[in-house]
């Protein structure tokens, strides 16, 4: 019975090591691609080992930027990116979490009318609202800015919804001892709600940062000038579809930057993220 269990451990581990290779190996490969001399690349006779082109090619890549339709330095573009996600998780989890309490633990007339008007635009994405979305853009002013970026896809049911289902998890005794206490609404929420919401905030971070990271359609709408295109945008428009050459060692070098803060982010919020997602009871 040991020896089954033993070699069941082994198999298990086998297939997780080689579900591991196949999806490294490509990144493995970005990075090696960013490392080589771009006719190497062009003339498909690149190494599985990595070339001794790091440092040049990660320093244009950051400061200087590609020969294609787009000039601008990836520092900037990971700047645009980084300041894109922190807004839209930050600001989704900010009204998430108010519109989901004030649903909750206020009594309201169409109180879950309000609840299902919300819950419903889960059936209206980005996509499907994107011109009159862009045209309230415009008219606001907002088309170049990061406000124009982050504020359209602030909004989120899902976190409401997520928020609304803790929330009704929540003893009544809790808010009785509250209201004995003389806490208003406002320190109740701070003091007690936030505390028990820390771990759902933390799986939503994750969540959001990565959504709101990858984003590719709003931003190549919203955005017309270079300094301001995100790291998503940039890297299609360092592959150069005419007679030109693409720099092929820069474009992987900005894909490998691209990884690194939603990677840096699930690493760093690991622990809360699991805890988030798996615990039921607080």
């Amino acid at each position: 019975m040991v020896e089954n269990e033993g070699l069941r451990r082994y198999v298990a581990h086998a297939i997780l090591w080689i579900g591991i290779a196949i999806v490294a190996f490509p990144v493995y490969l970005a990075f090696v691609a960013s490392t080589q001399d771009n006719a190497v690349i062009a003339n498909g006779q690149m190494s599985l080992w990595p070339g001794g082109h790091f440092i040049e090619t990660y320093y244009k890549t950051l400061f200087v930027g590609s020969s294609g339709t787009t000039r601008e330095p990836v520092g900037m573009m990971l700047l645009n990116s980084l300041i894109m996600a922190l807004s839209i998780a930050l600001g989704k989890i900010f009204i998430s979490i108010l519109s989901a309490y004030a649903i909750v633990f206020f009594r309201f007339p169409f109180r879950m009318t309000v609840f299902w008007i919300i819950f419903i635009t889960l059936m209206l994405p980005v996509e499907v609202r994107i011109y009159p979305t862009y045209k309230i853009a415009a008219d606001l002013n907002l088309l170049d800015s990061y406000s124009g970026l982050a504020l359209p896809l602030i909004a989120s049911a899902t976190a409401t919804l997520l928020f609304r289902q803790f929330f009704m998890t929540v003893p009544d005794e809790l808010l009785e001892a509250s209201r004995i206490d003389g806490a208003g609404p406002f320190r109740f929420f701070k003091d007690t709600l936030l505390p028990l919401s820390r771990t759902n905030m933390a799986a939503l971070f994750v969540i959001l940062f990565i959504y709101g990271w990858n984003q590719y359609l709003w931003p190549l709408l919203i955005t017309t000038r270079d300094d301001m295109q995100t790291i998503q945008v940039g890297i299609r428009k360092m592959i150069v579809t005419s007679d030109a050459l693409t720099e092929w060692p820069v474009v992987m070098a900005t894909s490998i930057l691209a990884m690194l803060p939603p990677v840096l982010v699930v690493i760093v919020m690991q622990k809360l993220f699991v805890r988030g997602l798996v615990e039921t009871e607080k």
